[in-house]
């Protein structure tokens, strides 16, 4: 069996809220990643705080609105109560939570870093598909291209080039610009193809 090698992305921070701020001309929220909780009897009522970029004016996106107080776990009321940042991470992330709140996220505010074996290190193999499987815990919208580019060490059209020679597997299927990862996505390469563009088709590794 081939040996998977890992790209790990790892986002920066959380994407900015595309919303317009009723104290000043702002069109962005960021997450000031705090917990607003409100419990009234049996019921409870939990915001994740964002803040104007210009003005710091807050606005509250809706997590759990009237829920049993007994209803939520306990582990996840304690991260609410203690204002825990990986809780945050998630929710700001959340396709989901923002749905519920009919709210729109600026993926492009996120910024992001790849850690990966450089390329050269990995053709110097005998292996004739390279197999990679790309690890992404937060979904922001990132086009595969992007990652290929990254880990591979191509530019925009040596890419081109390797897809022309439908050298490039993307879940099992041929790479497409408007294709974006998932966690657990799975990328496979033809090292031979690769080879020949990475090093302008000279076939050596230099």
């Amino acid at each position: 069996m081939s040996q998977i090698h890992i790209w790990e992305v790892k986002a920066k921070n959380t994407p900015l809220l595309k919303k317009k701020c009723n104290q000043c001309d702002s069109e962005r929220f960021y997450c000031g990643e705090k917990f607003r909780m409100n419990a009234q009897k049996k019921n409870i009522d939990i915001w994740l705080i964002y803040r104007c970029v210009k003005c710091k004016n807050t606005y509250n996106m809706t997590l759990f609105s009237r829920t049993k107080t007994e209803s939520l776990h306990k582990d996840l009321f304690t991260r609410f109560s203690e204002n825990n940042k990986e809780t945050a991470w998630q929710y700001a992330f959340s396709p989901e939570t923002r749905r519920k709140n009919n709210i729109e996220a600026d993926f492009e505010s996120v910024e992001y870093e790849i850690k990966h074996t450089p390329i050269e290190n990995i053709l110097h193999s005998d292996t004739e598909v390279l197999t990679f499987e790309i690890k992404c815990p937060f979904d922001f919208g990132l086009k595969a291209s992007a990652v290929l580019r990254t880990c591979l060490g191509l530019s925009a059209g040596k890419l081109n080039q390797l897809t022309e020679l439908n050298a490039v597997l993307f879940r099992e299927k041929a790479l497409q610009k408007k294709h974006k990862i998932r966690n657990g996505d799975i990328v496979k390469v033809d090292a031979e193809k690769l080879k020949k563009v990475y090093c302008g088709n000279t076939g050596a590794i230099q």
